[in-house]
């Protein structure tokens, strides 16, 4: 009886909406909007999940970025509704997280949710699987207020299948597209929640990275993309790829929602207890939005690594990083430049740098782990997984995709000597390289173009904020990177605001 009246008020509340109130601008609205909306009665979560689950029908047969809706989304959204009218409005106990009342939140299908919704990987051999719980992450979002939309695509199994690249395909959701140009690469494993947020196809997204799987589609589909320090955000109930790396993040059509995402899902988890404890050192008391500062840049010492901007003279891009290069000075920015950080090749050189003699039995070992904590399960073992594709090839297409990189694992006998000296490389490359740059020249930041200094950051769990920077000549976007040390974000998401402030570059596809 409580919940058919909370429905009843709910939709009390819709009609006077309907009725009374001020148009709402739905596209590009940002959370601080949303919330407004609400208080002022222009908007209710149940408007707002409709015209999100109105975008994805009406543009996910072409883009291809959200797997599944949630069917229980718009009950949540009535009880959300139902929650504000009666005056029980859930505030997060920490900064930001009421900013997510009601509103709705794609999820990458690496990360579970205990409901109605799969967690796949993009492959059917896990349809049908249950799990225990939300992961670590959903549970805070659920905590402040948030509703589950759906789950986005992704390269099936996070790009761990095909050594030729997937380039944003899986079998289940098929092939992202980039909403911008159609035909240009939607890049790495968090394709979907990006693509989600550009074509305004939900509030804010959810994202994962190992290695440039938030920063770089955040860079090609013109939104925000935060990748935490590895253990800020729990990586429980998550589809793991190597724990020394994975972390999970939002992207966003704003920093400043991109932040008050972080803030609701920091913190830490006790089943991922050793990660997320020696990182919640970092978190500062009050939150992250109280960096959130216009004057961000002033007096930052910003590094400009060699390696990185080598365009053609005459490129759009070239003249625009220039232009945002100088746009940093002018506020205050101490931007030093001709900066090498050693071993710079060697550690962008996933062969070379030893990623991919550990990850595959890194792979191994966790997707093992994670198979065994479901409630339920059709595959109980990446050797299932193998089979199941073999005996389903043309739903998992085999033969244009293969699985080289599943059976490259399956090979792995565990962490022996060599996996154990390739990872010493990788914390020796990035300790002797990027780390010890920053500490040398006493940086607050490096900045860089795209997301090419992605391989850098991921060895030993850095930090990185990537903010739109232009378009190209024919109208792909682009963006810059902050990275810095564990625990940089409060100086990364000042100079990333007090950037996008000042230069104001995102503007939303036109499909």
């Amino acid at each position: 009886m409580a919940w058919q009246r909370l429905l009843l008020l709910a939709a009390a509340v819709a009609l006077t909406v309907t009725a009374g109130g001020a148009a709402f601008q739905f596209e590009e609205a940002t959370l601080e909007s949303i919330q407004d909306g609400f208080k002022k009665g222009s908007l209710t979560s149940t408007a707002l999940v409709r015209y999100y689950l109105d975008q994805i029908a009406r543009l996910n047969p072409m883009l291809h970025a959200v797997i599944e809706v949630n069917p229980d989304a718009l009950r949540d959204a009535a009880r959300a509704d139902a929650e504000r009218a009666s005056g029980a409005y859930r505030q997060a106990s920490s900064s930001g997280g009421g900013l997510l009342h009601g509103v709705p939140v794609m999820v990458k299908d690496l990360i579970t949710t205990r409901d109605r919704l799969n967690t796949t990987a993009g492959s059917f051999a896990l349809l049908g699987s249950v799990a225990r719980r939300d992961a670590g992450v959903v549970a805070r979002l659920r905590r402040a207020g948030a509703i589950v939309l759906g789950k986005s695509n992704l390269p099936e199994w996070g790009n761990m299948r095909s050594a030729r690249g997937l380039h944003g395909w899986s079998a289940r959701g098929g092939q992202a597209m980039n909403p911008y140009v159609l035909e240009m690469d939607p890049c790495e494993a968090s394709t979907g929640s990006a693509i989600a947020a550009a074509a305004n196809m939900a509030a804010v997204t959810l994202g994962t990275e190992t290695i440039a799987s938030i920063l770089c589609p955040a860079s090609v589909n013109a939104v925000v993309g935060i990748k935490p320090t590895v253990g800020l955000t729990s990586r429980s109930g998550v589809i793991p790829f190597t724990l020394r790396q994975d972390t999970v993040g939002p992207l966003c059509r704003t920093v400043a929602d991109a932040v008050h995402v972080l803030d609701a899902i920091v913190g830490y988890d006790a089943l991922d207890a050793e990660a997320t404890m020696a990182a919640s050192q970092y978190i500062p008391k009050g939150g992250y939005k109280q960096f959130l500062k216009i004057d961000g840049l002033s007096s930052k010492r910003i590094g400009i690594p060699n390696g990185f901007f080598h365009f053609e003279t005459k490129t759009v891009m070239t003249t625009v990083y220039k232009q945002h290069i100088e746009t940093m000075r002018r506020l205050g920015a101490i931007v030093i430049e001709n900066l090498d950080i050693e071993n710079l090749s060697e550690s962008r050189d996933t062969t070379k740098s030893g990623f991919l003699v550990a990850a595959p039995a890194e792979f191994k070992i966790n997707l093992n782990n994670y198979l065994s904590d479901l409630s339920y399960t059709p595959v109980g073992s990446l050797a299932e997984i193998i089979a199941f594709n073999a005996i389903h090839p043309f739903e998992e297409k085999l033969i244009e995709y293969d699985q080289q990189l599943l059976l490259l694992s399956e090979t792995t006998t565990g962490i022996g000597p060599l996996e154990r000296a390739a990872i010493h490389r990788m914390e020796e490359l990035s300790a002797n390289g990027v780390e010890k740059l920053i500490k040398e020249h006493q940086l607050d930041a490096i900045f860089t173009p795209d997301s090419s200094v992605a391989t850098v950051l991921a060895y030993n769990g850095l930090p990185g904020i990537e903010v739109p920077a232009g378009y190209d000549e024919k109208g792909v976007p682009f963006g810059v990177t902050f990275g810095g040390l564990r625990g940089y974000e409060p100086r990364l998401i000042e100079m990333a605001y007090a950037f996008e402030q000042a230069t104001k570059v995102r503007r939303p596809p036109i499909i």
